[in-house]
């Protein structure tokens, strides 16, 4: 079958009946689902084998005072019945150019040291690499 993608709008929920594994960390709770999909500035972009999900790229629009909107890459994930297939490449350089048509000029992500598939697909897409330390906040 052929791959396709798809832009994820408020009301397109339908689309998630059947997902492959892996493609999400977590089952689909439609509640969180709806918010993420009204919220202004949170994309979503969905790899699709004939009916079936079979991947995911979601990222949010990080506004600034003082500099122009980043796009910030926050999920990428794809079947594990689909990998090495170039969905996870497709997907970022489609969600780069919907970020770009909303007005982003840089785009970002993080990824573990030790998620060697994640930093191999990265370094493909020739960033600038930079050290960085992340905190996790566990209590708000």
């Amino acid at each position: 079958m052929t791959i396709t993608f798809r832009r994820l709008s408020a009301g397109d929920e339908a689309i998630l009946e059947h997902i492959a594994p892996d493609v999400f960390d977590e089952p689909i709770h439609p509640g969180r689902l709806h918010d993420y999909l009204r919220q202004r500035g949170h994309l979503l972009l969905l790899a699709v084998d004939g009916n079936l999900v079979v991947g995911q790229c979601a990222a949010v629009l990080h506004f600034h005072p003082d500099k122009s909107t980043e796009l910030y890459i926050d999920e990428v994930g794809t079947a594990t019945t689909h990998l090495r297939r170039g969905i996870a490449t497709a997907m970022l350089e489609a969600m780069f150019a919907w970020g770009r048509e909303l007005g982003c000029t840089e785009a970002w992500l993080g990824t573990e040291l030790d998620n060697v598939a994640a930093n191999a697909l990265y370094r493909r897409l020739s960033p600038s690499e930079d050290e960085a330390i992340q905190y996790y906040l566990f209590s708000l």
